[in-house]
């Protein structure tokens, strides 16, 4: 029995229209702007980024504010993650920042409690 597959030209002009709206979204993020204000190289090691590799290249806010966005893009700069972290490392290392990201709670329960009467069936 031959199945009957009908479009729905509604459905896919929404989808359409949404990624549209997302990619405009995104395009208004600074690291966007960033990326199209600046050459896509780490500023530290002078690392060459494509769009193969793009995703290892971030942006930097030299104050560490990153509510400070200027729209001159004053504020930012471009690092690969390597280096990125290593700025980050430095920072907290100057400031004297020694705070840790709170742990997590430990897992209280056991999967394997009742497992041995389960083998038993």
């Amino acid at each position: 029995m031959p199945i009957n597959k009908t479009i729905d030209h509604a459905k896919l002009d929404r989808i359409v229209a949404d990624q549209r709206r997302a990619s405009e979204q995104r395009n208004l993020g600074y690291r966007e702007r960033a990326l199209k204000m600046y050459p896509w190289i780490c500023g530290r090691c002078m690392r060459e980024f494509t769009r193969v590799n793009l995703t290892e290249l971030t942006v930097h806010h030299r104050n560490h504010d990153h509510d400070f966005n200027p729209e001159d893009g004053s504020n930012w700069e471009l690092l690969c993650v390597y280096c990125h972290d290593n700025e980050h490392s430095r920072y907290k290392d100057f400031s004297g920042d020694t705070s840790t990201p709170e742990s997590k709670p430990l897992a209280t329960g056991n999967p394997f409690a009742d497992l041995k009467s389960l083998l038993k069936k």
